[in-house]
């Protein structure tokens, strides 16, 4: 039972921080199409942004492997 609940700790966990990636990049690229001026800007925040998002799969992984070695 446990590792059906790490296996789905880190697979929903890993599910949400990719498509919050996707979206927070396809926004990014959009903008800085529509005002190329502060691409680089936009960029740095992307950056900023992407490494807040990906904190929460590292989470999960932390999770799924306490789940494995306490539980069982």
């Amino acid at each position: 039972m446990a590792a059906l609940a790490a296996g789905l700790a880190i697979g929903l966990g890993a599910l949400g921080s990719s498509i919050g990636m996707g979206l927070a990049t396809a926004h990014a690229v959009d903008a800085g199409a529509r005002q190329p001026e502060v691409f680089s800007k936009i960029q740095t925040l992307l950056l900023l942004a992407i490494v807040f998002i990906e904190s929460v799969a590292i989470y999960s992984l932390v999770v799924a492997l306490l789940l494995i070695f306490t539980v069982s």
